[in-house]
């Protein structure tokens, strides 16, 4: 398959999506935001170098 063909194939199937894209990065915040809390947690006792 050439890449123009798959240009063309992605640029067609990128119209037909039925996700969200705010659902999607309010997910994606949410694990940020998780990720980062335990970082901040795990990191609390340790001293400063």
């Amino acid at each position: 398959m050439s890449l123009t063909s798959l240009t063309i194939v992605a640029a067609e199937a990128a119209g037909t999506s039925d996700v969200n894209p705010w659902a999607v990065g309010a997910v994606v915040l949410g694990i940020l935001l998780v990720l980062m809390l335990v970082l901040l947690i795990v990191g609390a006792g340790r001293e400063h170098s």
